[in-house]
């Protein structure tokens, strides 16, 4: 099975849907995303869970919105964390809102989430109640005016609640820098050829979201960086998460890169072929994720 070039949305760089609204509640999904936002909950729900343990939080929060939820990892993170906590979850996808859904009902927390389909790029926000802790995970970075929307925020909040921030340094690298055999340092290339689109469409994806916070009103508490390194040895998820993440690289990459790397990336992408990526035992989950926490006063 060769893959289509198929164009990645974008979000396709690992992070969640949270800027301009889509259609209404039959809205096509986007599986390929929403198994990539699956995968990433998986393969790094430890380092997830660290960062929900480490919030500077003064006592436990027992309102919590989670902005730009995608498919729920930050949800079920912060539901797991706070035991008594309610947690509503925004989107503008209808369709990872009924994922979430159908997760918390298997779970047996839906008594415990509510979710609100909304276009956070508009002047009106819908009412998301006086959270004690608002959550933003690979999200505000797809904010058309991310200086309005933290504005929003800080008014939503309760006073002396906390606002986390979690950015990430781009999508996971996963491939030794000598790999693949046939063009090694591929993996870089392909990131590199897709950065252009990147800066175009999500140009505040890595932002440093702490001096942002500051001039929005709040106060920064803590900052701090997560660098994460998973041997994947032969792990099928993360196979499964390279591939797919991979995937959508490809499809903002490919007019970018040469005929060779195209070919070889090809390659790594034919699930058919013996040097699939699927068929390696030397992939490593590498990424880093940086976490603002910081309050309103």
């Amino acid at each position: 099975m060769t893959p289509t070039n198929q164009h990645t949305s974008h979000h396709g760089e690992g992070g969640h849907h949270s800027g301009h609204a889509h259609g209404g509640h039959h809205e096509h999904v986007d599986r390929g995303q929403a198994e990539i936002l699956d995968l990433d909950a998986e393969v790094l729900g430890e380092h997830m869970a660290s960062i929900t343990a480490w919030l500077p939080l003064r006592s436990e929060p027992r309102q919590i919105v989670d902005l730009g939820c995608g498919t729920g990892a930050g949800t079920f993170a912060l539901l797991e964390r706070f035991p008594d906590a309610h947690v509503t979850a925004v989107d503008t996808s209808a369709g990872y809102l009924q994922l979430l859904r159908e997760k918390a009902c298997a779970r047996g927390v839906e008594r415990r989430v509510r979710t609100v389909q909304a276009d956070l790029d508009t002047d009106d926000w819908p009412d998301l109640g006086t959270p004690d802790l608002v959550w933003a995970s690979a999200s505000m970075h797809h904010m058309a005016d991310p200086d309005r929307a933290l504005t929003s925020v800080r008014e939503l909040l309760a006073p002396g609640g906390l606002f986390a921030v979690v950015e990430l340094a781009g999508f996971p690298r996963f491939l030794p820098a000598d790999a693949p055999e046939s063009r090694p340092g591929l993996e870089e290339r392909a990131h590199a050829a897709a950065d252009g689109f990147h800066a175009e469409h999500v140009p505040h994806r890595g932002a440093d979201w702490g001096p942002m916070l500051t001039a929005a009103g709040f106060t920064v508490e803590d900052e701090r960086t997560i660098t994460v390194r998973i041997e994947g040895a032969r792990s099928e998820t993360v196979g499964r998460y390279a591939y797919g993440g991979l995937r959508r690289i490809r499809g903002v990459a490919a007019p970018a890169l040469g005929p060779e790397d195209l070919a070889a990336l090809d390659e790594l992408l034919d699930t058919d072929s013996p040097n699939s990526l699927l068929r390696r035992d030397d992939l490593t989950v590498r990424t880093e994720r940086t976490v603002w926490a910081a309050r309103r006063a």
